[in-house]
């Protein structure tokens, strides 16, 4: 399927679905909640107090805008395509993460809720969470799968700095899913006095519209910045997908300018024959997970299998409904990078660009470089670079040697 034309993309519907993806596959406990939840964004992103109180957010806590920057040692070593990064590790707590947290907890400041809770898998979403929970006297709890709890210990410890209580969840996989799992029940019991801050463009309707929406300033800042540094689109937009919040804030706002390619990188671990990997879109079929309908990595009966990559960030079964729409309307492209294509751009990027980025946005860096190998040197790719590697520490050192 693929739209006639992509300038008058509208979705999602009136009931949240994106074709037919999407939608609220919930227990009845939650029904009300999330059309209140619907009914309140509705309202607030039309008032306009409320959204001048979100852009100052962003400018005077956040650090807003965040900058482009021509990575041109990488560039000329390339030979191809000219580099450049949206600079989101830059942003308070070093992550896209933070645009949407403010939103959210200025809507759950709106509803009177005093407790907020999350789930988090790299642990950015947990921290920007616990961040703005400190920010407005919030109470702050955080679901966090055991494994991620080991590798991501930096950021736990930060989480728990601001005050949060971190939860670790040792059933499944121990990892992104399960923690959605914990945090969705937790929801289901404390409805009446807590808001649910979810990470990505997942779960059940509205989340995916309103988390797109508040990451949505990545991508008006960049139509702006691009134009001021090149005097025009890039030809290619890259972002790396787990959910796909990184992804969809750069891509939002360039989905009706079919000049810009836009290109998601998914987790392809150890390869997408090897059924160790987190590439839902690549090697998954439609199924429901966490209240929405969606790509899902899954076995014949319909159980969804355990993934895996190197980025915690990733390493998630399912992905937002959207992409999954943006892919069978053609628009934007899917591809993979390994764990040790993720590694090798990881350590390109620190060593000629003297920026450490973290594990989830160097797959995007490693098929961005490919990428760029085989153009003209006039044509330009625009990486989102969210995340900060600083937290990727641990995983690195057992993988690759600062010497080499």
């Amino acid at each position: 399927m693929k739209l006639k034309s992509f300038t008058s993309y509208d979705f999602p519907d009136s009931k949240g679905h994106f074709g037919p993806y999407g939608g609220s596959f919930v227990s009845e406990t939650l029904f009300a909640a999330l059309e209140k939840l619907d009914q309140d964004y509705s309202v607030a992103i039309n008032d306009r107090k409320f959204l001048d109180e979100f852009e100052k957010e962003l400018k005077t806590f956040v650090g807003r805008p965040s900058p482009i920057f021509h990575a041109q040692r990488w560039s000329e070593k390339i030979g191809g395509g000219q580099l450049y990064f949206k600079r989101e590790d830059l942003n308070h707590t070093g992550a896209h993460k933070i645009n949407n947290t403010i939103g959210q907890v200025l809507l759950a400041k709106r509803t009177g809720k005093k407790r907020v809770i999350a789930e988090t898998g790299a642990g950015q979403h947990g921290v920007a969470t616990a961040t703005v929970a400190a920010r407005f006297g919030m109470e702050c709890t955080v679901y966090m799968g055991s494994t991620d709890v080991e590798r991501q210990a930096q950021n736990v410890y930060r989480m728990k700095l601001l005050g949060a209580e971190v939860v670790p969840v040792t059933a499944g996989s121990k990892t992104l899913k399960d923690a959605l799992n914990e945090a969705m029940r937790d929801w289901v019991t404390n409805v009446e006095n807590t808001f649910y801050i979810i990470g990505t463009v997942a779960g059940p309707h509205p989340y995916p519209k309103l988390v797109r929406d508040f990451n949505s300033v990545v991508g008006k800042e960049c139509k702006i910045q691009m134009k001021d540094l090149a005097g025009r689109n890039p030809d290619y937009i890259v972002a790396c997908v787990g959910g796909g919040s990184n992804a969809l804030g750069i891509f939002y706002d360039y989905i009706p300018c079919e000049e810009v390619e836009l290109i998601g990188v998914e987790a392809a671990g150890e390869g997408l024959d090897s059924g160790k990997h987190s590439a839902s879109l690549s090697a998954g079929r439609p199924g429901i997970l966490h209240g929405t309908r969606t790509y899902l990595l899954q076995d014949s009966n319909g159980q969804v299998e355990e993934t895996h990559s190197i980025s915690a960030g990733l390493d998630y079964p399912g992905v937002g409904p959207e992409h999954a729409h943006l892919k069978d309307i053609n628009r934007v492209k899917y591809v993979g990078a390994s764990d040790r294509e993720a590694l090798a751009a990881f350590h390109d990027c620190c060593r000629i660009e003297g920026i450490i980025p973290a594990l989830e946005t160097s797959h995007a860096l490693a098929y961005a470089t490919k990428l760029a190998k085989s153009l003209d040197k006039e044509k330009i790719v625009l990486v989102n670079l969210s995340g900060r590697g600083d937290k990727d520490m641990h995983t690195v050192s057992q993988y690759l040697s600062v010497d080499t």
